[in-house]
C-alpha cells in the first residue's frame, strides 16, 4: 500500500502504521463474530441505542494490542473506562461505529482508531470490513482510500447542488428537533443521506461522496480519525455547542462558511437549551 509522502513525521507516521494494523484485527473479529450471530450487550441514551458483545471485544482487542505496543499511551475509547498515560499520545476508539447496521447486517459500519498528541489527532484509519474499504490519513501527509490519494469534491457555491449527510441522536425529544432542522435542510439542498456510521459520513466527504455533512450528537471517537481524514483531504470540520449536543460540521474548505449558514438557518445550531 502507498504510503504518505509529504511533510509528516516519522513519529506520526509510526503511529498511522500501528492504528492500521490494530484497526484491520478489530475489524476482523467484528466480521467473525457478526458472522457467528449478534448479541446486545447493553444500551446506551435510550432502548434503541445499543451496544454489542462485538463492540466490546473489539474495543478489548485494540485496548490490549495498542498497550501492549506501547505501554505509556493513554486510551479514550467508546465502550471502556478511560486509560492514563504518560507519553503524550492518546489514543481514541470507536471499536464498532454504526453499531444500528452492524446489529442488522447492513454494511456501513467501521472500525475508527485514531492518535492525538495534546488532543489534536495526528494519525487516523477507519477500516469498513464489510464495504471492503480503508481509509486512512496522517497529519501533513495526506489521505487515502485503499492507498489512493483523497480530496474533496469542488461543490461549488450553490446549495441546491449539494449532498449532505447526517445523522440523529437516539434521545426522542432531541431526535424530534433534528428531524425538523432536517427537513428545512432539504428544502435548501440537492438531497440528504443518513447512512448510520459518523466516521464514513466524513470519510465520504473526504472522497467527494458526500459534498458536507453535519451532525448534532456525535463524539470524540466517532469523528476523531475520519475528521482527519477529511482534513487532510481539503475539508474543514468544526465542532461548537448546538442546541442540546456538541454540533459537528464538514465541508470543503472553500465552501464550509456557506454550508454554516445553511445550518445555523435550518436550526441546528443555536445556544444550549
Amino acid at each position: 500500500m502507498a504510503g504518505p509522502t509529504t511533510s509528516a513525521s516519522p513519529e506520526d507516521l509510526e503511529l498511522l502504521e500501528l492504528a492500521r494494523t490494530v484497526a484491520r484485527e478489530a475489524g476482523a473479529l467484528a466480521v467473525r463474530m457478526r458472522a457467528e450471530g449478534v448479541s446486545v450487550a447493553d444500551t446506551k441514551s435510550s432502548p434503541t441505542d445499543v451496544v454489542t458483545q462485538a463492540d466490546r471485544a473489539a474495543e478489548e482487542l485494540l485496548r490490549e494490542r495498542l498497550l501492549a505496543a506501547r505501554p505509556d499511551d493513554a486510551i479514550l475509547g467508546e465502550e471502556g473506562d478511560d486509560v492514563a498515560g504518560s507519553s503524550g499520545v492518546r489514543w481514541v476508539l470507536d471499536p464498532v461505529d454504526g453499531t444500528v447496521n452492524f446489529l442488522y447486517g447492513l454494511p456501513h459500519w467501521a472500525v475508527s482508531v485514531a492518535a492525538a498528541r495534546d488532543d489534536e489527532v495526528v494519525a487516523g484509519v477507519v477500516v469498513a470490513p464489510a464495504l471492503g474499504r480503508e481509509y486512512d490519513a496522517v497529519r501533513g501527509g495526506g489521505a487515502r482510500l485503499d492507498g489512493r490519494e483523497l480530496r474533496v469534491r469542488d461543490s461549488g457555491a450553490d446549495p441546491g447542488r449539494w449532498l449532505v449527510g447526517t445523522g440523529f441522536s437516539y434521545r426522542p425529544d432531541v431526535r424530534r428537533r433534528q428531524g425538523r432542522a432536517v427537513a428545512e435542510l432539504l428544502t435548501r439542498v440537492r438531497d440528504v443521506r443518513r447512512d448510520g456510521s459518523c466516521a464514513l459520513d466524513l470519510c465520504a466527504v473526504a472522497s467527494g461522496s458526500l459534498d458536507a455533512y453535519v451532525e448534532e450528537g456525535p463524539h470524540w471517537w466517532d469523528h476523531a480519525a475520519g475528521g482527519l481524514v477529511a482534513r487532510e483531504a481539503g475539508a474543514r470540520l468544526e465542532v461548537v455547542p448546538g442546541v442540546d449536543l456538541d454540533l459537528v460540521t464538514c465541508a470543503p474548505r472553500a465552501t464550509f462558511d456557506g454550508f454554516a449558514q445553511v445550518v445555523e438557518a435550518c436550526g441546528f445550531a443555536g445556544p444550549r437549551v
